[in-house]
């Protein structure tokens, strides 16, 4: 990706708002384009950050803010990762390089940075539902001239949300504009049957042809006006859903037109002029390739879906990757899901279009019979799963937090309430860091806990994780283990069986305990060490289970204590420090004050994990200063609360 920019003037820094596209020629727009690019290779030379699939729609983005007028027109970018163009040319260009850092602009859309951002969108498959919701609440309101616009990438789209909101757009037959981003991928290459029928629209030569010989006849009409090319483009589409492309949207009163050449700029602005003033829901398909315009991306957009720091040269080579060479716990648990199906045939693992992210290509590898990536559908991956334990297989769910909360009726309905030994692995657990509230698991100990038949547990470290998988599988009901985005901790020492329900003492103390849920132990650990050297002796209990909880252990050392510490990197509300306050309640023991340490009832904003726990008080330091506090109390001080 050459740098013209001593060259020619530079066009980015000077597009304050999507209004100064207006006077740009098409050479201009083409070298806007080419800026936009070297802006998404800088910031991903410092962190990591989404970067093939906002190299993908560079020129769709532009092509769309020519056409439209987003001031006042709608436009929803499903998921949300492909947002970087869409901020550069939105008065966002100055504060490009803060994305994903701490204070900094968010990876994501965020209304709070600008009105052109509608929806704080980070899972897929709303995009047409919140759009339908615009277009109809405009008409309601008397703005119906104006035009709402879903983007939604071809991985997105087998979500059965969006079904739904192509069903119910066909039959409110209200002005709609869908955008299919096909680039042939999800984060890894995209599964299912949708996808081969997306790929015989893209590649059937006749319709090729077909397109062709009637632009070629547009061309050939002296003084075509805009109805003329709009009944040829009819005839057009009506000859293509006869023949195959386009037929299923057709069908379901969605007009389809396509597939465009996503990467041609005057292609793009004169189909999207084409089908702006249509009546109707409309779905355009346009083509895209995944990294296009850095070579290395299109060569391997899996990497570059969200690539580690790297630097390259002005010939698109690659000169150096930032790798880290530290494990995470999601290679611990990849790795314990791959001797478990080793060990036992019925363990099977489903993921949801995140084989990648859950680091599970040599499973798929080894046990291609037994590795199920069903696309972007969690509420189908849980039913699916349901079904496979109810034969006798040992199915594993391996999604992230946030992203199985999409199942929460499948995990209720086909899981819990038939009683089936599902076991569900929640990667990303807790604060994930620069990708924001979208994507923290805050919620996951609330969620499943509720559940009769559920067991609910959260590691301390490596040895607890792999220990949980394996008693897990050998359970007749419903398991959970939630892990979190960080490098993997052992904590050594000799460490105590997994056994249902029970805790794991790990340092006596007089003067308080702390009860540490999850990888916050050793957080907890530290502190206590640091409050050793203060002269406070503090006790540390690894809660292991969050359901069943360990009551025996933890009320008798509740009663036994001054005060008490929960810690857990969970939303408060409904999580393991309320679980442990509801059986001190119903005991009805006498203690001393109960904290209890977690996330707040608000979302928390994007940045580096360790700056975000150390602002919420859940580093080491900010668990000893609460037990700081706590031991200056007056000891006359008895009440829980």
């Amino acid at each position: 990706m050459p740098d013209n920019s001593h060259s020619t003037p530079v066009i980015l820094p000077a597009i304050l708002s999507p209004q100064d596209l207006a006077g740009l020629s098409m050479d201009q727009l083409e070298q806007l384009a080419g800026e936009m690019r070297r802006a998404l290779c800088e910031v991903v030379a410092s962190r990591t950050a989404h970067f093939a699939s906002n190299l993908g729609v560079v020129e769709l983005c532009l092509a769309l803010h020519r056409v439209f007028d987003f001031s006042r027109d709608r436009l929803i970018w499903d998921t949300g990762h492909q947002i970087y163009p869409h901020k550069l040319i939105t008065g966002r260009f100055a504060r490009f390089g803060t994305i994903r850092t701490k204070g900094g602009l968010m990876g994501y859309p965020n209304p709070d940075e600008s009105p052109y951002d509608l929806f704080m969108t980070g899972h897929a498959g709303s995009s047409v539902s919140t759009a339908l919701g615009l277009a109809s609440g405009d008409d309601l309101c008397g703005r119906g001239d104006r035009h709402s616009v879903a983007v939604i990438g071809d991985g997105a789209l087998p979500s059965g949300i969006v079904f739904e909101a192509l069903n119910n757009a066909g039959f409110l037959k209200k002005k709609l504009l869908v955008i299919l981003n096909d680039n042939k991928m999800s984060i890894c290459p995209r599964v299912g049957a949708l996808a081969e029928y997306l790929d015989v629209i893209r590649t059937k030569p006749w319709y090729r042809g077909i397109k062709q010989q009637a632009g070629e006849l547009i061309k050939g009409v002296p003084m075509v006006g805009e109805q003329m090319e709009r009944m040829l483009g009819k005839a057009k589409d009506s000859l293509k859903a006869t023949l195959h492309g386009g037929m299923l949207f057709e069908a379901m009163g969605v007009r389809y037109f396509g597939p465009v050449e996503g990467h041609s700029l005057p292609n793009l602005i004169r189909y999207l002029e084409l089908v702006k003033d249509e009546e109707g829901p409309v779905l355009l398909h346009v083509l895209t390739e995944k990294g296009h315009g850095f070579k290395p991306a299109e060569a391997d957009p899996v990497f570059f879906h969200t690539p580690a720091p790297f630097e390259c040269d002005d010939d698109d080579c690659i000169v150096s990757i930032k790798k880290s060479s530290a494990r995470a716990y999601t290679d611990v648990a990849s790795a314990a899901i791959g001797t478990c199906m080793r060990r036992d045939e019925r363990v099977t693992v489903l993921t949801a279009a995140m084989c990648q992210g859950n680091k599970l290509e040599p499973v798929r590898e080894e046990f291609p019979d037994r590795f199920f990536d069903v696309g972007i559908c969690e509420s189908h991956a849980v039913a699916f799963a349901a079904g496979q334990a109810k034969v006798g297989c040992r199915p594993i769910v391996d999604i992230y937090s946030t992203f199985l909360q999409r199942s929460f009726d499948q995990i209720f309905q086909e899981v819990c309430l038939q009683n089936l030994p599902v076991v569900f692995m929640l990667d990303r657990a807790g604060l994930t860091g620069p990708d924001g509230p979208t994507h923290h698991g805050s919620y996951d100990l609330g969620y499943l806990r509720l559940f009769p038949n559920m067991a609910v547990l959260a590691p301390g470290d490596e040895h607890d994780l792999v220990a949980m998988l394996d008693w897990a599988l050998e359970q007749p009901g419903p398991v959970a283990i939630r892990y979190p985005k960080t490098v993997v901790e052992n904590h050594g020492g000799s460490r105590t069986a997994i056994t249902s329900g029970c805790a794991e003492p790990l340092v006596d103390g007089h003067d308080g305990l702390i009860v540490a849920c999850g990888t916050l132990l050793g957080a907890a650990l530290d502190a206590a060490r640091l409050l050793r050297e203060e002269g406070l002796e503090v006790g540390v209990v690894n809660a292991r289970f969050v359901k069943p909880l360990d009551t025996r252990l933890l009320l008798e050392r509740i009663e036994a204590a001054p005060w008490v510490v929960t810690v857990e990197e969970n939303a408060l509300p409904t999580g393991f420090g309320s679980a442990v306050l509801e059986s001190v309640n119903e005991a009805r023991i006498a203690c001393g004050p109960i904290v209890r340490l977690g996330l707040p009832d608000r979302f928390v904003e994007h940045g580096e994990r360790g700056e975000l726990l150390a602002d919420l008080g859940l580093d080491a330091a900010g668990i000893a200063k609460t037990c700081r506090a706590l031991a200056s109390e007056a000891p006359s001080n008895v009440s829980c609360r």
